[in-house]
C-alpha cells in the first residue's frame, strides 16, 4: 500500500494534468528533497517533492541573532530548507531576466510539490573532463554568473501569493556555517576538543575577515553554484546556454562565493590553470573595479565554504550515515589550506596550525 506522501503526489500529479505517468525517482542529494522524472510521448517533465517541516524552520526577515539560534541551523544560516516558494519564485524571477533556470508548470506549495521544466541530462559534472572542453564550459559559466551579478533583483520573491524574502548573507549566517568546522570537522571527525578560548578566537578571526567583503556591492548569490547543479544547453542563446539548478538558499551577498563555488568545487577538481583566467574574467565581465580587495574576498569566502562543507560532509557521513562524502574530504581541505595562503588569512592559518592540524594530514592525502 502506498504512503500518504505517495498519494499526496499522485493527486498533485493528477491536477497538474500528469495523472497516470508514473514518476520515476532520481538518486538523492544531500537535501532532503526528492526529484522524480515524468515521460508521457515527446513530453518530459520534473517533479521536485519537498515536505512542509522536514527540516529545521527557516529565518523570519526581523529575526533577531539570539532569536536564530533559538529556532536552530537553518534560521542562522538563513537556508531555505523545505520552502518551495524560495526556488519557484527565484527560478521564475531569473527566467525573467534571460537565465535557463526550469520553469514552473504547476505548484503546491503548501504540499511541498513544483512541476518543473526538465533541462535534461547535460551536467557540467557528466560532461567533463571526455565529452566538453572544461574552459568553454567553465568560461559560459562564469559569463552567466557575472551576468546574474549585474542583475537588479527584488528583495523578495512569490509564488501562489507567498513571499519568499532575499536576506543577506550576513556574518551570523557565514560564521554558523564556518562553526560546522569545529563541531564536525575537527570535534567528531579528528577528535580533537575545541575549548572556548579558542573557539573565541576563531570567532573573532572570522569576524575581522568578513570585513574584507565590503569591498564591493553585493549581489545575488545562488551558493551552490557548481559542476552538479549547471546544465549545458547549447541550443540556447547568451547566458540561457547555462542551465541552473538547486538555487533555493539565494541571498544577497559579495559576488565572490559563487564563483569560490564554481571553482572549488568539493565534487571534481577543476584544471588548476583555469583558476586565475576564470578569475580575471569575472572580475572584467561583473565590472569590479578593485580587483585586489576582490582577491581577498574571494580567499575570505573560499576558507569560509570550505571549511563549512568539511563539516557538512562529516555530518552527512556521522549523523545521516552518507559515508561517501568522506570520500571528498581531501579535495576540499586541499581548497581550504590553499585559501590559508592568503596574506589576508594569516591569522586563520596560525589559528588551524596551532587547533586543527588535521586538515593539513587531510590535504595530503
Amino acid at each position: 500500500m502506498s504512503s500518504d506522501r505517495d498519494q499526496a503526489r499522485f493527486a498533485f500529479l493528477e491536477r497538474a494534468g500528469w495523472g497516470g505517468v508514473d514518476p520515476v525517482a532520481l538518486p538523492g542529494d544531500a537535501s532532503t528533497r526528492q526529484y522524480f522524472r515524468l515521460a508521457r510521448g515527446d513530453e518530459r517533465a520534473m517533479l521536485m517533492d519537498a515536505p512542509a517541516r522536514a527540516e529545521a524552520p527557516c529565518c523570519p526577515p526581523d529575526a533577531t541573532e539570539e532569536q536564530r539560534s533559538t529556532l536552530g541551523y537553518n534560521a542562522q544560516a538563513r537556508l531555505a530548507g523545505s520552502n518551495l516558494v524560495a526556488f519557484a519564485g527565484l527560478a521564475q524571477a531569473l527566467a525573467e531576466r534571460g537565465f535557463s533556470a526550469p520553469r514552473i508548470l504547476a505548484s503546491d506549495a503548501d504540499q511541498g510539490f513544483l512541476l518543473l521544466e526538465d533541462l535534461g541530462d547535460a551536467l557540467y559534472a557528466r560532461l567533463l573532463p571526455g565529452q566538453m572542453h572544461e574552459g568553454r564550459l567553465y568560461t559560459q559559466a562564469v559569463d552567466a554568473l557575472a551576468a546574474i551579478y549585474r542583475c537588479s533583483f527584488s528583495d523578495r520573491v512569490t509564488l501562489d501569493g507567498q513571499e519568499w524574502p532575499l536576506l543577506p548573507y550576513d556574518a551570523v549566517a557565514l560564521t554558523a556555517e564556518a562553526d560546522l568546522f569545529l563541531d564536525w570537522f575537527i570535534g567528531r571527525y579528528a577528535g580533537v576538543t575545541i575549548d572556548a578560548v579558542a573557539r573565541a578566537e576563531w570567532t573573532e578571526i572570522w569576524t575581522r575577515a568578513f570585513q574584507r567583503l565590503e569591498n564591493c556591492a553585493p549581489g545575488l548569490v545562488l551558493r551552490d553554484f557548481h559542476a552538479e547543479n549547471l546544465i549545458h544547453l547549447p541550443e540556447r542563446e547568451g547566458h540561457g546556454c547555462v542551465g541552473l539548478l538547486d538555487f533555493q538558499d539565494a541571498v544577497i551577498g559579495h559576488p565572490a562565493y559563487d564563483l569560490v563555488s564554481l571553482i572549488e568545487d568539493a565534487r571534481r577538481s577543476v584544471d588548476h590553470n583555469l583558476a586565475i583566467p576564470l578569475k580575471a574574467r569575472f572580475i572584467e565581465k561583473a565590472g569590479i573595479e578593485d580587483a585586489a580587495g576582490f582577491d581577498a574576498a574571494y580567499a575570505v569566502l573560499g576558507a569560509q565554504r570550505n571549511a563549512k562543507i568539511l563539516g557538512i560532509f562529516v555530518r552527512l557521513a556521522v549523523r545521516d550515515g552518507k559515508q561517501r562524502y568522506l570520500d571528498l574530504l581531501p579535495r576540499v581541505a586541499r581548497h581550504y589550506v590553499t585559501n590559508l595562503q592568503h596574506p589576508a588569512l594569516m591569522p586563520l592559518l596560525m589559528w588551524t596550525k596551532a587547533h586543527a592540524p588535521a586538515v593539513f594530514a587531510e590535504a595530503h592525502k
